[in-house]
């Protein structure tokens, strides 16, 4: 895995092990910050994992913290210099959701369930197109252009020969009725999924209307695995303006819980390439529906 790839994770683990620390020495962050003269924000973005650090900063950190062990901080030394290198999302600019976008990056497995349109890693270029004039507010040509470009770059991780993407992927099955954009798109997008699904990398699976209530009906989530087997799993919440993310162990566990629940309610691979079949079918009866209407005469 590239350098850069590595980098999210590298910050990740060092805020985590930064605050350990912090509560190691019985210090707050507000007294870190007063003593260091920074912002109490600083200290707190550090230790999300959302803030790249100086080694300069992680020297005075130690000191405060009281840490001696000179292996220790050789080691944070080293996540601090490789966690501020940038990733290749950085050239599109600032980003909605470069932290997702960097954590998918670095991800060696992805679980995510799907409650109301296809996840990006499996968008076709059309869906895609019509999902941002859709959902964002009077984009403009360059904005859709950029989130096009990033979300097409994203999915070379699903196509990597090297380092494939482990996909596990629990659709709703109102995601295969909602037309987006048309039926004629839709139709492509569905044959998309069968064809991915084919992939031994790659797990779909249909949550049809017959489950009833399930774990999922609060909205999605994904799972995040690090490359990385020391870095935790990480919970994403998609939300309108920023995402929330979870990492506890506590938090960690009940979405890993709720995710097995899914998948047990859900349909089977087979079964599940069969309900998409028959979506596809669908959309091809409403895309022609009209042209029959305009050919039959009194």
């Amino acid at each position: 895995m590239a350098a850069h790839s590595n980098a999210t994770v590298r910050r990740r683990r060092l805020g985590a092990e930064l605050r350990r620390l912090r509560l190691a020495s019985g210090l707050k962050s507000s007294e870190v910050a007063e003593r260091l003269m920074v912002s109490q924000a600083k200290i707190s973005l550090v230790e999300n994992g959302r803030r790249a650090i100086s080694r300069r900063d992680v020297r005075d950190l130690c000191a405060l913290y009281g840490v001696a062990d000179q292996q220790v901080i050789d080691a944070l030394l080293q996540m601090a210099r490789e966690s501020g290198q940038q990733g290749w999302w950085h050239a599109y600019g600032d980003l909605p959701r470069s932290v997702y976008v960097a954590l998918e990056t670095d991800a060696a497995s992805l679980q995510t369930y799907a409650s109301m349109a296809v996840p990006g890693l499996l968008q076709t270029p059309a869906y895609v197109h019509a999902v941002i004039g859709e959902t964002i507010p009077l984009p403009t040509v360059e904005e859709a252009g950029t989130r096009l470009k990033v979300l097409l770059r994203c999915q070379h991780r699903i196509y990597d020969p090297h380092h494939p993407l482990r996909l596990w992927v629990v659709l709703d099955e109102s995601v295969l009725r909602r037309v987006v954009a048309s039926p004629d798109v839709m139709r492509e997008q569905l044959e998309h999924l069968n064809a991915l699904g084919t992939e031994p990398h790659v797990t779909v699976q249909v949550l049809p209307f017959t489950a009833g209530a399930h774990p999922g009906l609060p909205g999605p989530f994904s799972l995040l695995q690090s490359a990385d087997s020391t870095a935790a799993k990480v919970v994403c919440l998609p939300r309108f303006t920023s995402d929330l993310y979870l990492d506890k162990p506590s938090d960690v566990q009940h979405y890993s819980g709720i995710y097995d629940h899914l998948q047990a309610q859900a349909l089977d691979p087979d079964s599940s390439r069969d309900v998409i079949t028959d979506a596809i079918k669908s959309h091809i009866a409403a895309a022609n529906r009209p042209q029959a209407a305009a050919g039959s005469g009194p």
